[in-house]
């Protein structure tokens, strides 16, 4: 290493030394999140139907069954948030696993509606 390099490290070492565990873990998450926010808003922006499908299709949901859940989040305004991601919350919600949450979406395309809004009391 070069000697600019370690004087470098010895200087970001300084900050974190006087950091209780605490600190660094919520320093690391911290830094985690900055890290993944990029990529997280590249997904959001940059998916596809076929893309949605395959994710499914990885999730164990036969073809059939994808193509027509992934037109549905479609027709929902919701494949920006991944149709893995709303399969598991229609399951989350409906007290069901994936594949039941498949075909609920599929037998009821009301099922969608306000499935991401959040709950005020």
């Amino acid at each position: 290493m070069t000697d600019d390099r370690i004087a470098r490290f010895e200087q970001r070492r300084e900050k974190y030394k006087t950091m209780s565990d605490e600190a660094l873990k919520e320093h690391f998450w911290d830094l985690c999140n900055q890290l993944v926010a990029p990529i997280a808003e590249l997904a959001r922006t940059h998916t596809s139907p076929s893309i949605e499908r395959a994710v499914l299709l990885r999730m164990g949901i036969d073809s059939l069954s994808a193509h027509g859940v992934v037109d549905r989040v479609l027709q929902a305004g919701l494949l920006g948030k991944g149709a893995g991601h709303v399969l598991l919350r229609v399951a989350e919600k409906q007290g069901c696993d994936i594949r039941e949450a498949a075909a609920a979406i599929l037998e009821d395309k009301d099922i969608l509606n306000n499935l991401f809004e959040e709950v005020t009391q």
